[in-house]
């Protein structure tokens, strides 16, 4: 579909896998590609599906008029979907798009879809780092978590303050990381085994 239509700014999806995760910044591995893609994934709050209006009225059209009956073979049912997406497209105008078609106002996006990923780029004031398979860092010869699904990828840190960085994949802040409390564990792990 990007390779035909090009590449949107954002895509809003609810908290669900594979939109969504539990993760740092709700990454997935599908909105990882995503942000790989110059994507920007857009999630709504847990529990709140009004924050997405249209495409829940989508999810309730369709399932009205596709699943009562729902079609005796596969084929019967493709053709259900088909003429309800025909219908929602084409001929029936959306209040949300001054009453015209879907298909009135749709037009390839400008950015286009490149054969091979681009790499992600940071500012040169950031500290740019490689994340391992096992979805970690180094950072002063010490071992930091950042997220499985940055796995592969090279994240970001700018220091926002002394001894606190800000840690980004792409345009997406995933959390801090707090020298300090680094020094603390380490202080606290040498503590340990000296007793």
């Amino acid at each position: 579909m990007f390779k035909a239509c090009g590449l949107p700014k954002r895509i809003r999806t609810d908290n669900g896998v594979p939109f969504a995760t539990n993760t740092l910044a709700r990454l997935s591995r599908l909105s990882a590609w995503w942000v790989r893609l110059g994507i920007l994934p857009a999630v709504i709050e847990p529990g709140k599906p009004h924050q997405n209006g249209r495409h829940e009225r989508l999810h309730r059209t369709l399932q009205a008029d596709t699943t009562r009956p729902p079609g005796a073979t596969r084929r019967a049912q493709q053709q259900q979907f088909d003429h309800v997406r025909q219908e929602f497209n084409h001929e029936r105008p959306h209040e949300a798009l001054d009453r015209r078609t879907p298909a009135a106002c749709d037009a390839p996006s400008p950015r286009a879809m490149a054969n091979k990923l681009p790499p992600l780029e940071y500012p040169d004031r950031f500290e740019v780092r490689y994340v391992s398979a096992n979805g970690g860092l180094r950072w002063n010869s010490r071992w930091v978590n950042v997220s499985i699904t940055c796995a592969g990828e090279y994240v970001g840190l700018e220091e926002i303050d002394d001894g606190i960085w800000n840690v980004d994949c792409g345009p997406l802040t995933l959390g801090r990381l707090l020298e300090r409390h680094m020094r603390i564990a380490d202080a606290y792990g040498r503590l340990k085994r000296h007793r």
